[in-house]
């Protein structure tokens, strides 16, 4: 005998799921309000008085109990997409804060309430019959329940990312020069400040840690594919010593903070991001775990500036190596290494190995290729020292600046 013959004390199947659902329509109402009940006991954060809200839930629960009536017609094999006011609806609460968790416990309360109607018909249908129908609504409530979880996270994606643009655009206003009244952020302008500008895998993480660490207010701009702007307020001073401290800690790796100079007031807030900005240029050859803007003032703004930075390469750099059959490369390392250690030709010799007067004598051939005394152009010298090692300048695409 077929399965469909044995089910229900003699009744096909399909007889059975259409009797069923015959039978539970009649008490439709009186379901769909045990539904609504039991979803707006459950602790919901939106609760009973946001009439939006719970005329949106009432849609849900409807079309949810007409999909599962549909579902109990044509069994397992059917499939269908979510009935839209309950696509609405989970959309409405990841508006309003209500958890997904809590949005499934509600899908899951309501079964649990349709599977006890279904054997309350136990005295018009075989339990068998109906246990077999309540396993296949099993595998309808489960492709439910994935697609109101998509159409949630969704939505939490679609809100987040409106929120981040008109910050965005309301920071991005305010470095242009509007006033700070009209910003609507909740952060203290008057206060002291240090920029940062953020890139890498988990950046923003990493910025929301160190304003926590180090007790400060936290602007925080992420912006999409971009490095994290964000800016670290206090009322006390803060010391950029302790930011490189708690990188350190933390050990990101992948993770670089470009970082402008501690700033008071809103006119500080703007200048340590402009700085940020800047050290973002070296940042991005040359990754670290800390690129602050002191550190590289001079440097940041010559790889903007292509002429400069080729004029440095020919008038400094190239001279060393023209007539050395190393190409300069020990006159680079001994530079490098004297002005490292304060200009002490003793020192320098220690760290390279070699005897007082070969540093000397390297020195005087220096000057004697560039044709000036090397005190007249020790700043010009590191420069284009610290420029060779980042590489060629058109190597890589220095980002705008909002100014």
């Amino acid at each position: 005998m077929s399965r469909v013959a044995q089910v229900g004390g003699g009744k096909s199947l399909e007889k059975v799921r259409t009797g069923l659902v015959a039978r539970l329509r009649v008490r439709r109402t009186e379901l769909e309000e045990a539904i609504v009940a039991r979803v707006l006991a459950m602790s919901d954060p939106v609760g009973d008085e946001d009439a939006e809200y719970v005329t949106g839930l009432r849609a849900a629960v409807t079309a949810a109990v007409e999909l599962s009536f549909t579902g109990i017609e044509h069994g397992s094999e059917w499939s269908g997409p979510p009935p839209q006011a309950a696509a609405a609806q989970a959309r409405r609460a990841a508006r309003y804060g209500v958890s997904l968790d809590t949005v499934l416990r509600h899908y899951a309360a309501g079964e649990r309430l349709i599977a006890d109607f279904v054997m309350d018909e136990d005295a018009h249908f075989s339990s068998a019959a109906l246990r077999q129908v309540l396993r296949t609504q099993g595998v309808l409530i489960d492709r439910v329940m994935a697609a109101i979880a998509a159409e949630y996270m969704q939505e939490i994606n679609r809100v987040r990312r409106s929120l981040e643009q008109r910050r965005s655009e309301r920071v991005q206003a305010l470095l242009a020069g509007a006033p700070i009244g009209s910003a609507g952020l909740d952060y203290e302008f008057e206060a002291w400040h240090v920029g940062i500008i953020a890139s890498g895998v988990g950046a923003g993480a990493v910025v929301e840690e160190l304003g926590g660490g180090l007790g400060c207010q936290l602007l925080f701009v992420p912006r999409w594919d971009e490095p994290v702007w964000a800016w670290l307020g206090s009322q006390r001073r803060p010391a950029i010593a302790d930011v490189e401290r708690m990188l350190l800690e933390r050990d990101d790796a992948g993770v670089s903070l470009a970082v402008g100079e501690v700033a008071r007031g809103v006119d500080g807030w703007r200048m340590t991001h402009w700085q940020a900005q800047r050290a973002l240029w070296v940042a991005l050859r040359s990754p670290q775990p800390l690129t602050r803007y002191a550190d590289v003032l001079l440097l940041a703004p010559v790889l903007r500036d292509d002429v400069l930075a080729r004029s440095l390469k020919e008038i400094y750099l190239l001279p060393l190596g023209s007539s050395q059959k190393d190409g300069g490369a020990a006159s680079r390392e001994t530079l490098r290494t004297y002005f490292a250690v304060g200009r002490n030709a003793a020192t320098a010799a220690a760290v390279l190995k070699v005897d007082r007067h070969t540093v000397q004598r390297r020195l005087h051939r220096i000057e004697e290729s560039l044709g000036r005394a090397l005190h007249t152009c020790q700043a010009e010298l590191e420069l284009a020292l610290r420029l060779e090692a980042l590489g060629e300048v058109a190597e890589i695409e220095t980002p705008s600046i909002v100014e």
